[in-house]
């Protein structure tokens, strides 16, 4: 079995406690209760005592196993309902979204953590590290629920009905149009996946691209995959850190790399951006961001994506590119694409959940299950956004007239 962030450093245990709740215990439950006030939830202890909803009827029940898991909700909820919930010492009975949804719902703004319950976030030397213990859990993994051309980024559905395959290709295209990509640029793209969008720059319009990566196993692939095209002599898939990029390119782009960076770093990023555009560049950030300031979800911290940070716009603009006088020229929020993307993602982990066990265990299934779901709640409450936004060198006259349209 691969080792993960998932199934690795176990916290909680599934058992059941074999004694009778205490004042104490349901004194904790009301207090759960009310952080979520508005949220149509039962909560149940392990002897049978529930509080029920208080918000009309219930869409599901929240069911602690024992007084540990009890506990740990009262001092951090926030992390620790990730790790109950994965080792199963906390289950939810009814459907996993709409109880999320509501629990978003229900806390409104994220709010500050306390200062002791801060993570540190990651450093230059981490980085490789991040990107290995996320993106490196196996080819095989992402395959079994992520389209045929291994995009695990937002799509883009020009109409709710389209498949996820003809929606990531629509995607890549509109990533194209928007840069306006003509045949004989050049183009560097930093935190390439498994290549699908280099290959397609290539491919579909005739651009020489070099592509960085950290992910020993994506390079690989994309590598192989630029091989069997036909692509080679086009296409240049480094695995180097986006730091190292040395040259001048007609475009870069960056498809949701932007959240590894951490916000300690964007003036380095802006800088490499700066130094590899020529004169008439431009380019195109496509991330998950928010609307306000925040940290991200400590359990998602932990066991999914060490060191991420969604940034807000106002981050992005002062710290990537207002410093290195770097002109906004669109902003499109394509939350409602991440939203249905990740309801595909998830009917087809789900359908592959026996694979993904017996390649791991059943901890990390439910783990990414919850990330899987939590993600859409996100973005279907708005908790979380998907921007992409469009720049160029401020003296620039080689703008478009007008905005490019789906």
């Amino acid at each position: 079995m691969r080792g993960s962030l998932a199934t690795t450093d176990r916290t909680f245990t599934n058992e059941v406690i074999p004694a009778a709740s205490t004042w104490l215990d349901r004194w904790a439950l009301g207090r759960i209760r009310a952080s979520v006030a508005s949220a149509p939830l039962r909560f149940v202890l392990w002897d049978g005592f529930e509080l029920p909803s208080p918000a009309g009827p219930p869409i599901a029940s929240i069911v602690f196993k024992n007084r540990r898991a009890l506990t740990s909700w009262v001092w951090d909820s926030e992390l620790n309902f990730g790790e109950t919930y994965m080792f199963g010492a906390v289950e939810i009975h009814g459907d996993l979204l709409a109880t999320l949804e509501a629990i978003y719902r229900a806390f409104g703004t994220s709010k500050a953590r306390h200062w002791w319950l801060w993570q540190e976030s990651h450093d230059v030397q981490a980085a490789k590290e991040n990107v290995h213990r996320h993106y490196d859990l196996g080819n095989r993994f992402y395959r079994h629920w992520l389209d045929r051309e291994m995009v695990y980024t937002c799509a883009y559905f020009p109409t709710p009905e389209d498949t996820l395959e003809d929606a990531q290709v629509a995607k890549m295209d509109l990533v194209c149009r928007k840069l306006r990509l003509s045949a004989g640029e050049r183009v560097v793209e930093a935190g390439c996946g498994w290549g699908s969008l280099a290959l397609f720059m290539a491919k579909r319009y005739g651009v020489s691209v070099r592509a960085f990566n950290l992910s020993t196993e994506q390079i690989a692939y994309a590598r192989n995959r630029a091989k069997e095209e036909g692509l080679g002599h086009l296409v240049e898939f480094v695995e180097d850190d986006y730091r190292s990029m040395k040259g001048q390119y007609d475009a870069f782009v960056s498809v949701g790399m932007l959240e590894h960076v951490g916000l300690a770093d964007f003036p380095a990023l802006g800088r490499v951006i700066n130094r590899s555009l020529t004169s008439s560049g431009r380019g195109l950030l496509h991330f998950i961001g928010r609307n306000q300031p925040g940290r991200l979800n400590p359990w998602i911290r932990k066991r999914i994506f060490p060191g991420a940070y969604p940034p807000a716009l106002p981050e992005v603009f002062e710290r990537v590119l207002e410093p290195q006088d770097l002109s906004v020229l669109d902003v499109e929020n394509l939350r409602l694409h991440y939203a249905k993307t990740i309801e595909h993602w998830r009917r087809r982990f789900d359908g592959a959940s026996r694979e993904v066990a017996a390649m791991f265990d059943e901890n990390f299934v439910r783990a990414w299950q919850l990330y899987l779901a939590g993600s859409q709640a996100a973005f279907t409450t708005g908790f979380m956004q998907l921007f992409q936004v469009v720049f160029a060198r401020g003296s620039s006259d080689r703008i478009p007239w007008t905005r490019v349209s789906g």
